[in-house]
């Protein structure tokens, strides 16, 4: 038997909801997965014998329910990963930059889109963001946190001042000029600010401020919608 606890910020372990997630940490990460857990009622043998044969005798592997019952209330989850969290650190190159985002959903979300845009390299701002860790944005991310690097910085300086060499690009509306005419150059940072409030208004001295224009039919755009915009013109344009 597995033990498991409701995930809490400072637990040393994580989990990742659903087939899908685990198999990516078992294909992407098999280094952090610790064991697996395989509900009664899954009756996918393809999956199981996959898991089974990847992990091999030193991840251990069980089938039972409570702890089903503990961490996913979801009748379509059928198999738990436990993962260990260790500490990341971000490469060199181009980087997504998250300000303090506070809705685990988003982070997952542009984690993935992240991904599919190349960018393997995530900061997030601020100590009492999201937890790029809770199961919550691990399952939003539908395992692409497997494949990516997300460091957390205590303040914007701090991460600034470890990549001097970064192009940076906030998106915010003071003192910025259009995305699309906007030459972004590699290594680039696209700084994109918290769900409600955006970015502090002190981000228009930094960088080469940009915006997305959108029709004054709304007011703004949801993050995880700009961040992959942002993606897709830098990744499609950059130098």
């Amino acid at each position: 038997m597995i033990k498991v606890a409701n995930y809490k910020r400072n637990n040393t372990e994580t989990y990742g909801l659903g087939a899908t997630i685990a198999m990516e940490y078992l294909l992407k990460r098999r280094e952090a997965v610790k064991a697996v857990i395989i509900h009664p009622g899954f009756r996918s043998e393809e999956t199981i014998s996959k898991i089974k044969e990847i992990c091999g005798n030193d991840i251990p592997v069980s089938t039972e329910e409570k702890p089903f019952n503990i961490l996913s209330k979801k009748e379509n989850c059928f198999v738990i990963c436990v993962i260990d969290k260790k500490p990341e650190r971000i490469k060199d190159g181009s980087h997504m930059v998250l300000v303090n985002p506070s809705n685990c959903g988003n982070l997952g979300t542009i984690a993935r889109s992240c991904l599919g845009f190349g960018v393997k390299d995530i900061a997030v701002i601020g100590k009492t963001s999201a937890d790029p860790y809770d199961p919550k944005t691990i399952r939003a991310s539908m395992g692409a946190l497997a494949s990516v690097r997300v460091e957390v910085f205590s303040d914007f300086s701090v991460y600034a001042e470890r990549f001097p060499y970064n192009n940076l690009y906030p998106f915010m509306l003071d003192g910025s000029t259009k995305l699309q005419e906007t030459t972004i150059k590699k290594p680039f940072s696209l700084i994109m600010g918290n769900e409600a409030t955006g970015l502090d208004p002190s981000f228009k001295d930094i960088g080469r401020p940009i915006r997305i224009e959108h029709s004054s039919d709304i007011d703004s755009l949801n993050i995880t919608i700009a961040a992959s915009i942002g993606l897709y013109e830098a990744t499609k344009s950059c130098e």
